[in-house]
Parts: C-alpha cells; structure tokens; sequence
C-alpha cells in the first residue's frame, strides 16, 4: 500500500524561526469583486429596451377629447378630466393603446397574442418607474415579476409557433428575448480568482513574448550585417584557395536586399 505524504506549509530556517511555503489570500496579486445581483425586475433583466414614457399630465382623457361642453367648462372642472387628476391607470391604459395600434391586427382586435403583451409590457414599464421609488414594496415586486413571467412565457410560445412574427414584435415592443439558462451556475471566489490567474499570467507571457520579440528585431540589422560579412568573407577565401564554392553569389545578394529593406524601414518608420 503506497503511502501519502503531506506537505508540511512550515519550514523551519537555521536560527528557529517558522517561513510559510504558501500565501493567503491577501496574498494575491489579484483583487476579485463579487459581481452585484441585478434585481429581477429591473429592465436588464426583463429585457426592456425603451423606459415608460413621459406622458403629458395635461391631456384630456381620450373619451372625453371630443367633448363639446369641456370647451366651455371652468378651468378647475377641465383639471378633473386630465390625466393628473386621475389615476395613473390611466396614464398606463394611453401608453398600451399607442402600443396596441402598433401591433393589432386589425381596428377591432382586442384579444390576439400581439395585443396581450403589448398591455403586459405597458404595464411592466410603468410598474418598473414605480419600483424605482418604492423598492421595498414586496406586493408590487411580486406582482411584478409574475407579470414578467408570463410574458416570458407567451414570447416562449410564439417564438416556437411563428419566429417571424416573433421577431417582428420584439422590434415593434423594442424588447429582447432573454429566455430563462438550461441551468444556473453559481459565481463563487475560487473558479473567478482562477479564470483571473489564467488571465493574469496570459497577459504576463504575452508582455515578455513582445519585449523579448522588440528585442531580436533591435538587433536584426547587426546580425544581417554580420552575416553579410561571414558569407562574403567565406566566399572570398573558398575562391582564392580554390575549394568548393559553398556560398552562392545569389544568397550574397539576397541577405544585402533583406539588410537594405530593413533599414529603409527602419529610417522611414
């Protein structure tokens, strides 16, 4: 049976005292973050591209707009029959009729797929500007992110039925799919500090692979000229004591051109 032996993390020096062979964690170099929890409501997660709308508080309510007796009324009985004097309902049922009127299919469509979620992203939008100020109302957080599923889910349907339409509406609701991960993947300390030393040490090698490389072509131009040198200087001698030519005049030629070329780039770089 073989044996396991253990590492001792302390080694003992001449005079006594105890080194440690390994590092903390405040140790390292690299400093990781725990990345912020984005809320499920928020629009980067439900995938709203555009905010709800700043509507008009002034507008007379859409039923009342043709209403010959408003013209003649007081000031203080017009107030009544605007937006501001209501509930922001209403404020949300102007913003779903001019979504509606971009994707209904026909004047009377009322219950088609399109219009459905045109309401459901009218409705998350203005629920979205209000958790904004009321971010500890569990209620309307719950409410919120069921009515975020379900559109989800619609989206997940149509998307399997008709892709083009699919896409169609999300330009039109100016939305992003984002559908829920085959599975969840926890972000903890040990795997980010370990991608984060992968990349650290990338970035080390690639440092000293560009120095090390900025440092042979600094001496490039030496080293072509030495080479010119010996190969002409092998050349000449083999020629006077008539041995074996083995430095041929066309690789002369060909490390002077390469020598003039680097240094006319050099000179213009």
């Amino acid at each position: 049976m073989s044996k396991i032996f253990k590492i001792s993390p302390l080694i003992t020096s001449n005079a006594g005292q105890s080194i440690r062979n390994y590092a903390f964690k405040s140790d390292l170099k690299i400093k990781w973050i725990r990345p912020e929890k984005t809320p499920s409501y928020k629009p980067e997660k439900s995938g709203d591209c555009s905010p709800f709308p700043a509507i008009d508080k002034s507008m007379i309510l859409p039923e009342y707009q043709n209403c010959k007796e408003l013209e003649t009324a007081d000031e203080q009985v017009k107030r009544l029959f605007t937006l501001g004097a209501n509930r922001v309902r209403r404020t949300t049922d102007v913003y779903a009729t001019t979504l509606i009127d971009s994707v209904k299919r026909h004047d009377l469509d009322n219950g088609s797929m399109e219009v459905v979620l045109a309401k459901q992203t009218a409705t998350i939008r203005r629920m979205q500007v209000a958790m904004e100020t009321a971010q500890r109302n569990t209620q309307m957080k719950v409410q919120l992110n069921d009515l975020i599923a379900k559109r989800k889910k619609y989206l997940t349907k149509m998307r399997i039925r008709d892709y083009k339409r699919f896409e169609w509406l999300l330009e039109k609701l100016d939305l992003v799919y984002k559908a829920y991960p085959s599975y969840y993947h926890w972000v903890t300390r040990r795997e980010s500090l370990t991608k984060l030393t992968q990349i650290h040490c990338d970035n080390i090698r690639d440092e000293r692979l560009a120095a090390y490389r900025q440092q042979l072509e600094s001496q490039q131009v030496d080293f072509l000229q030495k080479k010119l040198e010996n190969l002409e200087f092998i050349r000449k001698e083999q020629l006077e004591l008539a041995l074996p030519v083995t430095v041929t005049a066309e690789e002369v030629k060909e490390v002077a051109l390469k020598l003039k070329n680097l240094k006319e780039k050099r000179t213009d770089g």
